[in-house]
């Protein structure tokens, strides 16, 4: 292969601790938040590419299956596809030749994004089902970082205090939670968005393994263009084309973004109103209830089962509290909470901090699908607000499982019956509750994690 198809290199956007997307302990990787979808994330594009021009590459690449395309033969493919299937589709959509025209006329290819696959090369193939999936997540609770960034947003708390009351009157999120966000997305503003989105987005829809997916993302993209919020040199981006501060995707700026310091347009790269209004808005409109928190750190006493976690499986607060689960603090839950709806997680089982959790918890999900992330954000929120410190249950000795081995158990026990989710080796919260339903049948004590001493037993 060409020594240009092997500088894919993922490349972290600043203000990202690296995250597996969905409700799993997963490997250090990179993902943007409101960004292309991992697991269960929203907004994956549905339809293909099929027109006769890529058709006719395909055909003559099967001519030729031992050579790759060249740098410069990619290249020439590219502006053939924006003129005779791209355009096509953007006019469909109702984007004007004139903003077609002036964005696409410059665009490039760029070569350094991760997960390209150029004509005449094939996706690479997943990796082999034996690589340690699973390193602890005490990692991705970074308390130096935690600490920084909840100094940080307890000083711009007062800063802008005006706008957060502002925004938490109009849609009911409070504004430590909106700046929590801020502060994860883009270090509250501070990270370089070097990309120019439209090639990003370009790059991404001609030749990576979600060509859909990025199709729709840079269509959207032409229609901000189209509605005079950015031009085209101004609409920079991510190695993702997550664009601004909140590190929204084109489609998701389309439906959420908001001009809240009354300039006309939606600014998000550069107004801290626009941004955080933005952050309030989406998370609103994906079913915040305003007056309620995230959730609680629990203490679960033996004797109640985790496998209890998830959802779907909701209870009032006060009926887990009269099972005997009791905030770690000592303070009793808020009597206000007591007839509304809670679920328990358990993201390592019993073997780190445990939770009763509230529906905000999976409107955060909403964000970015990862039960870590949005454990993150909870937490980064209360130490802005009221000074928390670190979660006090510790992460025990987890994340040594090899992926296979995971994969093996969540076979078995779909085979007795167990409802795992998707079978794929990672360990989310179906997969946890059903390993603690099999622990207690076969009597042992629920842990509600894999672990190796659990190997030999469930086959």
């Amino acid at each position: 292969m060409l020594g240009w198809l092997r500088r894919f290199t993922p490349l972290c956007p600043a203000g990202h601790l690296p995250h597996k997307g969905g409700d799993r302990l997963g490997a250090r990787r990179c993902h943007d938040s409101i960004s292309p979808p991992v697991g269960e994330m929203p907004g994956r594009a549905e339809g293909g590419i099929a027109t006769r021009l890529v058709l006719a590459i395909a055909m003559t690449l099967a001519a030729l299956p031992a050579h790759a395309a060249s740098k410069a033969e990619v290249e020439k493919m590219f502006r053939a596809w924006i003129d005779k299937d791209l355009w096509p589709s953007a006019q469909k959509a109702g984007v004007s030749e004139k903003t077609f025209r002036a964005a696409m006329q410059g665009a490039t290819l760029n070569w350094d994004l991760p997960d390209l696959v150029p004509p005449g090369s094939r996706p690479k193939k997943e990796q082999a089902q034996s690589q340690a999936e699973f390193s602890s997540p005490g990692a991705y609770f970074s308390e130096k970082r935690l600490q920084s960034l909840a100094g940080r947003g307890g000083s711009l708390a007062s800063t802008h205090a005006a706008t957060l009351r502002r925004i938490e009157k109009r849609f009911g999120v409070p504004g430590e939670v909106v700046l929590a966000v801020w502060g994860r997305e883009s270090g509250f503003g501070s990270a370089k968005i070097p990309y120019s989105a439209v090639d990003v987005l370009a790059t991404k829809a001609f030749m990576s393994t979600r060509k859909d997916m990025f199709r729709k993302e840079l269509i959207a993209a032409l229609h901000i263009v189209d509605g005079g919020d950015r031009t085209v040199d101004q609409l920079k981006g991510s190695w993702a084309g997550a664009l601004g501060q909140p590190q929204f995707m084109p489609t998701s700026f389309l439906k959420y973004a908001v001009d809240f310091d009354g300039d006309g347009v939606r600014d998000i790269w550069g107004s801290v109103p626009d941004s955080l209004a933005s952050i309030a808005n989406y998370l609103a409109q994906k079913g915040w209830q305003a007056g309620r928190g995230w959730g609680y750190e629990v203490s679960i006493p033996d004797g109640v089962s985790c496998a209890q976690e998830g959802p779907d499986l909701a209870k009032p607060i006060s009926a887990w509290a009269s099972s005997g689960i009791t905030r770690i603090s000592g303070k009793a839950f808020p009597s206000a909470e007591a007839k509304a709806s809670g679920m328990m997680l358990v993201p390592a089982g019993t073997h780190g901090p445990e939770f009763i959790v509230t529906p905000n918890f999976y409107v955060i999900k909403e964000y970015n699908n990862s039960d870590l992330y949005a454990l993150f954000i909870g937490n980064l929120a209360d130490r802005i607000a009221f000074g928390s410190g670190p979660f006090r249950g510790e992460w025990g000795d987890v994340g040594k499982m090899l992926r296979s081995d995971v994969l093996a158990m969540q076979k078995a026990l779909v085979a007795k019956g167990y409802d795992v989710g998707k079978v794929d080796g990672l360990p989310g919260y179906k997969t946890r509750r059903s390993l603690g339903d099999w622990q207690a049948k076969s009597g042992l004590a629920p842990t509600c994690y894999p672990d190796a001493s659990l190997k030999s037993r469930l086959r």
